[in-house]
């Protein structure tokens, strides 16, 4: 063979060889679960790991991002609180492209929420819808201390006020503690709101809370 065609051969080997080691392996994207009952068991799994300290942090990996990129299949929509303290990428230690969540304080609903979970129902094919509220929820708070003091609620905060005080007043008479009472009351009414709607039939809906202090997620009845 010429010296010159051998060159050629070598050349174009390296640097084929070079491409493919920089290329990161495409791994086939990971089989989401096919029902709400198997979405909800995964939720609950993954929690159970990150109360234990033992969060697996799964499919954060460069292959899962590259596959990723082509396109979204979350097996599961999570209405939730804005508070830093209650992730739920973390709490249920899942990982890119696994959760759809929508957070608004104390988990409030408004058109642009529906809006969303109804992307996530209809056009993504999500099979569980989960409202999770959680201990010592602020905007809870604000609530209560409103409705003890007739104090005015200074401006967009009103709307949360508003949101929360039905669950408020449901529950003022209930003997414990107030504030998780509404907390849970008010997950319940978010979770039946959404249950309501027509535009999510196609998708099983359920409420949880989580605890700050055991890092747990109960689900509500």
């Amino acid at each position: 063979m010429p010296p010159n065609r051998r060159a050629f051969l070598a050349a174009t080997t390296a640097s084929v060889l070079t491409t493919t080691a920089s290329t990161p392996a495409v791994a086939a994207p990971r089989s989401r679960p096919a029902t709400a009952r198997a979405a909800l068991d995964e939720l609950l799994a993954g929690n159970r790991r990150y109360a234990a300290g033992r969060p697996r942090h799964p499919h954060e990996e460069r292959a899962r991002r590259h596959v990723l990129a082509a396109g979204q299949h979350p097996f599961a929509v999570v209405v939730g609180c804005i508070d830093s303290r209650v992730p739920p990428e973390l709490v249920f230690d899942q990982g890119i492209g696994d959760l759809l969540c929508i957070r608004t304080a104390g988990q409030v609903l408004d058109e642009a929420v529906l809006a969303s979970v109804q992307y996530g129902v209809e056009e993504l094919g999500v099979p569980l819808v989960l409202v999770l509220g959680h201990e010592r929820c602020g905007a809870v708070a604000a609530t209560l201390e409103h409705l003890r003091t007739g104090a005015p609620v200074p401006g967009h905060l009103a709307l949360l006020v508003d949101e929360i005080t039905p669950a408020a007043l449901r529950t003022r008479a209930v003997p414990g503690d107030w504030a998780d009472h509404t907390v849970r009351a008010h997950a319940a009414w978010v979770r039946d709101a959404i249950r309501a709607d027509p535009a999510f039939t196609a998708a099983h809906v359920a409420a949880a809370r989580f605890d700050l202090d055991s890092s747990l997620v109960t689900l509500l009845p």
